[in-house]
């Protein structure tokens, strides 16, 4: 079992900037990738941005070149650093970790923060 924890959401003026971050705990040694998603109302759950225990990246196309994620093997850390902030981006940001025991992927998930871009 994982636990995955959020943190550094709020309020935020268009072109500001947060930095999310993200605590796992529990079975940590089995997560191979972490990652952010993000939900708006009456909107689809969606990647923003991943990365693998290998540092692989993937990111929104939405997101590139404004968010940089971040990963802290030791720390079981990971950080989405969001800069230039649009009102579009405004969604409740879920952290995810997925794991392999036995051969049997899972995903975890957080509870979420809220991120709103508003002036």
């Amino acid at each position: 079992q994982v636990q995955l924890v959020e943190s550094g959401g709020g309020l935020v003026q268009p072109g500001g900037s947060l930095r999310l971050s993200c605590a796992a705990s529990g079975s940590i040694s089995s997560i191979n990738a972490m990652g952010w998603y993000r939900q708006a109302p009456g909107k689809e759950r969606e990647l923003v941005a991943a990365i693998t225990g290998g540092g692989r990246i993937n990111y929104a196309d939405s997101v590139k070149g404004r968010f940089t994620i971040s990963r802290d093997n030791a720390k079981n850390t990971v950080d989405l650093q969001m800069n230039n902030l649009k009102p579009e981006d405004t969604a409740v940001y879920y952290c995810n970790a997925k794991s392999f025991i036995i051969g049997i992927p899972s995903n975890y998930w957080g509870q979420g923060t809220q991120v709103t871009v508003s002036s």
